[in-house]
């Protein structure tokens, strides 16, 4: 049995007792799904449920579901477990780009280093017998020293100046990202900020309604939806709400459209307005969660890895065994990462600033749309704006206790409401 994540939160969030309104309301399903969803949870924990008199139906879940579910289902405990797995297997594929650039840049450099001591004891051999009070000169010698030690120390030099600011800020309360972290996120970025777009977007829209008691115009709706055009009498933009959340329309006498949508007019208790947002506004991309410093070091040994490469690939073409042989065959992998390393980023910013633009003129597009609707409209919704509360003093049926004990404790009620048919009758 297939049980949604989803639901199973949205039930503990509305502390244990629900409508399939409620859920759809809270997670942004569409109401089959939510239905669904509560009817295959409420059979796996043994949810009680509660018929009011009107026929809306309600589900009582057990506060320790989760515990029965997982003694109940093995694919729920491995699906946990794999979720722990998962995130530290994660976790070592992000920190891996880091660690791969800087072994690839101490091997290249390693190697550097090993060609230059020899062609110095090489040179020294051949001045044995002159001047012995100097080393000789080699350019190439010196600057790959130097480049060696910008790699060793530069590193812990930045770290250690920013530990000594005079704001006294340590480099963990810099940022939340370590090192190795940072440099996952310089190359590819931290995901789509908007991947749970929909989700806002439904759940905002199912707030707007459960705000307005389950009626509401097609212009409270457009904030939230896209390719809405108040200037377009069709309203067609509000098919997918109707379609998602079983809305109805109506039809004033002026001709005005208003929508109701009865499912989210059951609820399982009372709830006040809840806040929502005046628009859906999506989150501008960030080109990265990395520190300043962060980003300085990893441009700098990228750029170390593909100029080391480079110089390697002159001085010890030719070579073929021993460290530096392998290390050779290596450079042009090292170079292809080095450029991949650089050139991924500066793709990624260019490509975010186009989609940033987008975001904007999205946001705006929505934002210009709050406050539209018009007041003969809204009158017009409070005749099908109703709220129906399935509490537990005006049950017809539950499976919390037996039919029979629940006929003897109605029997009043039973009566009085034969009583009204006969006397309709």
């Amino acid at each position: 049995m297939e049980l949604n994540q989803d639901v199973m939160k949205a039930v503990e969030t509305l502390e244990y007792r629900v409508t399939a309104g409620d859920v759809a309301a809270k997670t942004g399903l569409n109401i089959s799904q939510a239905e669904a969803g509560v009817l295959a949870l409420a059979s796996a924990t043994q949810a009680h449920m509660q018929v009011a008199d009107t026929g809306d139906i309600a589900y009582e879940f057990p506060r320790q579901f989760r515990a029965t579910l997982r003694n109940r289902y093995w694919q729920l405990r491995w699906q946990e477990t794999w979720q722990k797995i998962w995130a530290v297997l994660f976790y070592l594929i992000r920190i891996s780009f880091g660690i791969m650039l800087i072994l690839a840049v101490v091997l290249v450099f390693a190697a550097i280093i090993a060609i230059q001591i020899g062609m110095q004891s090489q040179q020294d051999e051949d001045n044995r017998g002159g001047y012995r009070g100097g080393m000789g000169f080699n350019p190439w010698l010196w600057i790959g020293r130097d480049w060696f030690y910008w790699f060793s120390y530069g590193p812990q030099r930045q770290y250690g100046r920013q530990s000594h600011s005079p704001r006294g800020r340590s480099r963990q309360d810099s940022g939340k990202l370590n090192f190795l972290e940072g440099i996952y996120s310089f190359l590819f970025g931290d995901g789509d900020p908007n991947k749970d777009l929909d989700e806002r977007r439904w759940s905002a829209i199912a707030t707007v309604i459960r705000n307005n008691r389950g009626a509401v115009t097609a212009e409270q709706l457009a904030p939230y939806l896209d390719n809405a055009n108040l200037n377009d009498d069709l309203e067609d933009y509000v098919i997918p709400a109707l379609s998602r959340f079983n809305g109805r329309p109506k039809v004033s006498p002026q001709g005005d459209l208003v929508y109701y949508f009865p499912e989210l007019q059951v609820t399982a208790k009372n709830h006040k307005p809840q806040s929502v947002p005046a628009f859906l506004k999506e989150t501008k991309r960030r080109f990265t969660s990395a520190s300043s410093d962060q980003v300085t070091i990893a441009i700098g040994l990228g750029t170390l890895l593909v100029v080391g490469s480079i110089y390697l690939g002159f001085i010890a073409a030719g070579w073929t065994t021993g460290f530096i042989g392998l290390i050779y065959s290596l450079c042009d992998l090292f170079l292809a990462y080095g450029i991949a390393f650089l050139g991924i980023p500066a793709i990624r910013y260019f490509w975010m600033q186009g989609q940033n633009q987008k975001i904007e003129a999205r946001n705006t597009q929505r934002q210009n749309l709050v406050g539209k609707t018009i007041q003969r409209k809204l009158d017009y919704t409070k005749q099908f704006a109703i709220e129906t509360i399935v509490g537990k003093d005006n049950l017809a049926y539950t499976t919390e206790t037996d039919l029979i004990d629940q006929e003897i404790a109605n029997r009043d009620k039973i009566d009085e409401e034969w009583r009204k048919r006969l006397e309709s009758s």
